[in-house]
């Protein structure tokens, strides 16, 4: 890893408290003081000087109210654009012994299916009818749904 002086120290320090992102920092480093480092190099100065990086809040979105849902299982319902029906998720108290996060989800047809992400953040589904497919909004339904239902899960 490089060796900065205190001036350009200062400097790293400065743009770490106008919340500059490590990428930023990164990018900073080489055009403005000429000195090449890794992310990763990025990463570690900033934890050896000490310093925290600025989060920025993520917008709060207005919450729902939250469905009675059955004693092993946490579900968001979403009415889909079509009005047609409810896109239901609902996140597994214990997890499918080859997933991380398990579940099932109630498409507004009224067709089910399983869904998981693996040990490795991979995401599977697998319609419970032979073939079925759900529609565009349905699965946009369904990814905002299952965010905020692993979110109100603690994932």
């Amino acid at each position: 890893m490089a060796r900065l002086t205190p001036e350009q120290i200062s400097k790293v320090s400065a743009w770490v408290a106008e919340g500059a992102t490590l990428s930023q920092i990164q990018e900073r480093l080489s055009t403005e003081l000429e000195v090449s480092m890794t992310y990763m190099d990025v990463r570690f100065l900033v934890d050896d000087l000490n310093l925290a990086l600025v989060e920025k809040e993520e917008p709060k979105l207005p919450e729902e109210p939250a469905a009675a849902a059955p004693a092993d299982a946490a579900a968001v319902p979403a009415e889909t654009a079509q009005g047609a029906g409810v896109v239901t998720v609902e996140v597994d108290t214990i997890a499918q012994p080859h997933a991380m996060v398990s579940g099932h989800v109630t498409f507004s047809d009224g067709e089910k299916a399983d869904w998981y992400i693996d040990h490795q953040g991979r995401p599977g589904m697998a319609a419970r009818s032979p073939g079925y497919r759900p529609t565009p909004q349905d699965i946009t339904d369904f990814q905002t749904k299952l965010d905020a239902a692993l979110r109100q899960a603690g994932y």
